[in-house]
């Protein structure tokens, strides 16, 4: 019997394992798929958020809001909350100030004080203007500002969110 040729034996175990490593394929790969899947989904990091109706809010009074955004990295689902401050300086709709309610030192939330006219924070005793701009206290920076917003058919406002 010549050496290239097959005997039983190898014509067996060469046939298990081709039929071995198909059936391994056609049953691994979807399941390392379903496993791996989540891990590359992208959450909706942007997105318009509602803010309130623009006829609920007074001129020259800022007016609270707030949202919670959920991300799913992963397995991991996590949600956060933001909140802010819309300003408007006039009838104008697009005369708007949008300031984002977490203090630019340490990120405590700061609250508008009538009396002081002002934005306080409880942390560390900084002073916002109507502006967001620093009057006292130890912030690096002013307020953030929620630049991109519009207004709806239906009259209400909507900021822009983008996860940063």
């Amino acid at each position: 019997m010549p050496d290239n040729e097959l005997n039983r034996r190898d014509f067996i175990k060469v046939t298990t394992g081709i039929v071995g490593g198909l059936i391994g394929a056609a049953i691994g790969l979807p399941a390392i798929s379903y496993l791996l899947d989540p891990a590359f989904k992208s959450g909706g990091k942007e997105a318009w958020i509602p803010v309130g109706k623009i006829a609920d809010m007074e001129i020259g009074r800022p007016y609270p809001f707030s949202f919670t955004r959920v991300q799913v990295n992963g397995w991991e689902r996590t949600s956060t909350s933001h909140g802010g401050f819309a300003i408007r300086k006039s009838e104008d709709p697009k005369d708007i100030v949008i300031l984002n309610s977490r203090c630019t030192h340490l990120g405590c939330t700061v609250n508008w004080k009538d009396d002081a006219q002002a934005f306080l924070c409880p942390c560390h005793d900084a002073k916002f203007s109507e502006e967001g701009m620093v009057l006292d206290g130890p912030p690096p920076r002013p307020l953030d500002r929620y630049a991109d917003f519009r207004l709806t058919d239906d009259g209400i406002l909507e900021i822009f969110y983008k996860e940063s």
